[in-house]
C-alpha cells in the first residue's frame, strides 16, 4: 500500500514523517501562500483572513515545535498568536463601527 500510517517508536507517520512535521509543514505552506496573497494584493492585511490565517500557521507550527523544541521559535508562534488574535478582533471591532 502505498499510503500507510503506521506507529514507529510510538510515533504516528505518514511515508516515515512523523505526523506534527506533516503538521508544521501545512502551518509553513499556509505562511507561504498567505505572504504570497499579500505581496500580489489578493489579501487584505486588516481583513479578516490574514488574521485568521496567521492564527491557523501559529497553531500549526506550535504543534510540531512541541515535539521538536526550539525556543526561540515557540517565542515567535506565542507573538504570532497573540498578534493574530488581536488583528481578528480590530477586525470585528471595525466591522460594528462600519454597520
Amino acid at each position: 500500500m502505498i499510503l500507510e500510517l503506521y506507529t514507529q517508536f510510538g510515533e504516528l507517520t505518514l511515508f516515515t514523517v512523523p505526523l506534527y512535521e506533516i503538521i508544521g509543514y501545512t502551518g509553513v505552506a499556509l505562511l507561504i501562500i498567505t505572504y504570497g496573497l499579500l505581496q500580489t494584493q489578493q489579501i487584505d492585511p486588516k481583513g479578516f483572513w490574514y488574521s485568521f490565517n496567521n492564527l491557523i500557521v501559529a497553531i500549526l507550527v506550535t504543534v510540531s515545535l512541541l515535539y521538536t523544541l526550539n525556543k526561540p521559535s515557540m517565542v515567535i508562534e506565542f507573538f504570532w498568536f497573540i498578534i493574530s488574535v488581536y488583528g481578528i478582533v480590530m477586525y470585528y471591532k471595525r466591522k460594528s463601527v462600519e454597520s
